[in-house]
């Protein structure tokens, strides 16, 4: 597909999503909306459908995508499922979570979904246009960010148009995303224990009041690459980025919260569920803005903010 081609984008209609459940029974891309971000869509069971999603987003090899099904019944079939995994789903499922669990040997996946680990990262989405389109196809399917590897993640159309253009096949426009930030990412270890590689909108108290405290000692700081979000530098604007920032110096774009106003503010009344779902939006101004450099207020570790804090760290990196 040549990189000069404009954008498809259809609304996320019921012609939209049969448009693109042609596409994607054809190996090809579609960048569909969830919950937390768009995601760059192709069927998991295709080797060539897998290698299209690594090349439109020039993503390194060795990084896993989340394969996103319908139920729990369909990600059964793909991995295997303790009893606390299954207590996991029954909370949280469908929604912002994704479990990394052991790949079943028969699982119809083509082998580079798992970049080479014997794991393999599920979620039931909620969103109701991707759950339209898993339903329309019968197919697991792989999606990662809809954007270049490393850059800002999409959270509407626009931003999948800008960053991707005619790399992708077609772009499902169902509005901006609700949560903003990529799903938590939960490892449930066969041997009992279980870690959070990567935050995201459901939090590790909340997934701790189910399996208990953390238990095994990989954090998202680890240098195994287990999940999508794990790279130390990632969801960069392309500008250096200042972090708790007081106020804005010569030369920088200001990204406030609460108190610290800014060109932009995550959230004027210091609501982290609302900085949350602007984060990438104002980043995206940010990257677009004439100031050569990017400015952003602190923001409390507590909850939510946990994953706003990660995205922040690794986009400064």
């Amino acid at each position: 597909m040549s990189t000069t081609k404009p954008p498809n984008v259809r609304p996320a209609d019921d012609l939209g999503i049969a448009e693109a459940a042609g596409v994607l029974a054809q190996s090809g891309t579609v960048a569909v909306p969830t919950e937390t971000v768009y995601g760059l869509a192709a069927r998991a069971d295709s080797a060539a459908a897998v290698a299209a999603i690594y090349r439109a987003k020039g993503r390194p090899d060795f990084n896993p995508l989340i394969v996103h099904v319908l139920d729990l019944a369909a990600a059964e079939a793909l991995a295997v499922f303790d009893a606390r995994a299954r207590s996991l789903a029954e909370a949280f499922w469908p929604g912002a979570l994704t479990m990394v669990l052991p790949r079943r040997p028969d699982a119809p996946l083509a082998p580079a979904v798992s970049a080479g680990l014997p794991t393999v990262a599920l979620r039931v989405p909620a969103h109701p246009v991707m759950r339209a389109v898993l339903a329309a196809t019968g197919l697991p399917l792989a999606a990662p960010s809809a954007n270049r590897s490393g850059a800002v993640s999409p959270t509407n159309a626009a931003h999948v148009a800008s960053s991707l253009g005619g790399r992708v096949d077609l772009i499902l426009d169902g509005g901006s995303t609700r949560q903003g930030l990529e799903s938590t990412i939960v490892a449930v270890r066969p041997e009992g224990g279980w870690s959070i590689l990567r935050p995201g909108p459901i939090t590790e108290a909340a997934i701790a009041g189910i399996l208990g405290p953390q238990s095994d000692g990989v954090t998202s700081g680890s240098a195994r690459i287990e999940a999508p979000g794990q790279l130390a530098s990632h969801y960069a604007p392309g500008k250096p980025v200042r972090l708790d920032a007081r106020a804005a110096e010569p030369g920088e774009f200001l990204i406030g919260f609460g108190p610290v106003a800014g060109a932009v503010s995550l959230s004027m009344h210091g609501d982290l569920a609302e900085a949350a779902a602007r984060l990438y939006a104002c980043l995206h101004l940010a990257a677009e803005a004439p100031e050569p450099r990017i400015a952003i207020a602190s923001i409390p570790d507590d909850g939510i903010g946990a994953a706003i804090n990660d995205r922040l760290r690794r986009a400064a990196a």
